[in-house]
């Protein structure tokens, strides 16, 4: 039932089969794997009939699974990014903010992994653990898939892009942190001038205590092992108020942390990788420089 589900959101991604230990062949969209082959470790509390599909949105998710696009091996830089879409963590928004994206990042020499991570429901660490098993297994499979272990990232879109930072803050060892964090437009505080309340309603309950929301409250967990990023958001944003994005951005220069801050004007919310997105150019020329620069 929840492979039938997968199947009819994504029919043109089954072209072929993958496996981790193989190595995925470039131009061409591969067959989304099973993050926990043998079944995940613990439950979200959600059964299959929650499961909601649209033509490019999935919602309550209850598996986790992603997708390898690799890099030309003519072209690749030795860089993957762990790519987590939006979606409030309800849903996972997968096209314009999963594969649009990892095809873009394929044009820039770089590995791209795009997850769908398993809804919270009120149990904030299933999300977590789940980006951080997949850094995990980029870095075990990074030979077979052309990696750089140390060049492992993570992008992350709204509630991705919360994501995103829980993981870059709240790392338990070397496999499972970021090498370089990219944030679009994300829900980082439990601060109640900015709070996103859907993203953090879903994803810790709406009966958590202080104490609870406070630890995914990404910018008062970060230190100086926090990784470099490239943030990136627009003025106008009224879903995710802006100050999410700056408050990290103030967290990590106050620890000395490399940061890098876009902000647009315009664009309002969730633009991902639209081609409609006024300032793409501009975007994508940005974060092509940096992930060059970083490389040095």
């Amino acid at each position: 039932m929840k492979k039938m589900v997968w199947l009819a959101v994504l029919p043109l991604l089954l072209s072929a089969a993958e496996s981790p230990g193989r190595t995925p062949e470039p131009n061409r969209t591969p067959e989304a794997l099973p993050l926990y082959p043998k079944g995940a470790p613990e439950s979200n509390g959600l059964s299959a009939d929650s499961v909601k599909v649209l033509p490019d949105v999935i919602f309550g998710a209850v598996d986790a699974d992603y997708l390898v696009l690799p890099a030309d091996p003519t072209q690749a830089t030795g860089q993957a990014v762990v790519i987590c879409p939006g979606g409030g963590y309800g849903a996972i928004c997968f096209d314009h903010e999963g594969l649009q994206v990892a095809r873009w990042f394929n044009t820039q020499g770089v590995t791209a992994i795009v997850l769908r991570y398993r809804m919270p429901n009120g149990h904030p660490e299933i999300p977590l653990k789940d980006a951080q098993q997949m850094l995990e297994l980029v870095r075990k499979q990074a030979p077979k898939w052309r990696v750089d272990p140390h060049r492992v990232g993570i992008i992350g879109f709204s509630a991705g892009g919360h994501l995103a930072a829980a993981v870059s803050t709240l790392f338990t060892g070397p496999d499972n942190r970021p090498d370089f964090t990219i944030l679009c437009y994300a829900a980082i505080s439990d601060d109640s001038d900015i709070i996103d309340k859907e993203t953090f309603g879903n994803l810790t309950g709406p009966d958590a205590s202080t104490r609870e929301t406070s630890r995914y409250s990404c910018e008062k967990q970060v230190t100086e092992r926090t990784p470099q990023a490239f943030i990136v958001l627009s003025d106008d944003d009224d879903n995710v108020l802006p100050g999410n994005s700056t408050r990290y951005y103030t967290a990590l220069k106050n620890h000395n942390v490399p940061a890098e801050l876009h902000i647009f004007p315009t664009g309002g919310h969730g633009w991902g990788w639209s081609e409609s997105f006024r300032y793409k150019d501009e975007l994508r020329a940005a974060l092509g420089r940096w992930l060059e620069e970083i490389r040095k």
